[in-house]
């Protein structure tokens, strides 16, 4: 982990509401909730082009996007992340790209991240709740020590629902900060069935809420909305 940078990226902005009400929250939910992170080097390639404006789901994010997940906001721009490489729960080589035709929360953490442990539990009850053909939670953990580490996490919290998947190198993260997506741990995409994010939010959110689960159906919903 690293200091406070003196200048974090820009945060997403939502299309509706307050802008500035909206990095003020930013900023304390990274600064207080979250956990800033030191790029390392990575082999993963970088975040690949923009992709077209889905007006009709956009609206619908940003009106869902209140109480427990108020802080999720709308990218400026939706960004391909399909290309995002990492490891699975036997250490094969996947993509978000693999997940096409699904709409994904993609979710970085990592085991000495406080605000992650604590929201993992909601996010296994997400996926009992709401994973099916059309949606899935990703979480990719970026620990660089030994996979008994994450992998023992998993067991000592009963995550009976969420699958496992790893990035060592920390590319996924690194390529995000890049792209001014990600400050710190955790980070989470809202990633619609063609592989463009639409949305994130850096910091923890109450996952199994009746907030959350109403953001996520209208995600489920995104291969129809244009």
């Amino acid at each position: 982990m690293s200091d406070l940078p003196s200048q974090p990226p820009q945060t997403p902005k939502r299309g509706t509401k307050g802008i500035v009400g909206l990095a003020l929250l930013a900023g304390v939910l990274a600064g207080a909730l979250g956990v800033y992170v030191m790029e390392t080097r990575s082999g993963n390639a970088s975040v690949a082009g923009t992709c077209p404006l889905k007006d009709g789901l956009r609206q619908s994010l940003d009106k869902a996007a209140h109480g427990e997940v108020a802080a999720v906001a709308l990218l400026d721009q939706p960004i391909d992340v399909s290309h995002l490489a990492f490891k699975d729960a036997n250490g094969q080589a996947t993509s978000l790209g693999a997940m096409r035709g699904q709409s994904l929360l993609v979710n970085l953490w990592a085991t000495w991240c406080a605000p992650c442990r604590a929201e993992m539990p909601a996010l296994d009850e997400l996926e009992k709740t709401a994973g099916d053909e059309s949606f899935a939670v990703v979480p990719i953990n970026i620990d660089m020590g030994d996979v008994a580490k994450p992998k023992g996490f998993y067991e000592e919290t009963k995550l009976t629902a969420l699958p496992f998947f790893r990035d060592e190198t920390m590319g996924v993260f690194n390529e995000l900060k890049k792209a001014s997506v990600a400050v710190g741990l955790p980070v989470t995409l809202l990633v619609d069935a063609e592989g463009c994010a639409q949305a994130a939010i850096n910091g923890p959110a109450h996952w199994s809420s009746p907030d959350a689960l109403a953001l996520v159906d209208v995600l489920k919903g995104s291969g129809s909305k244009g």
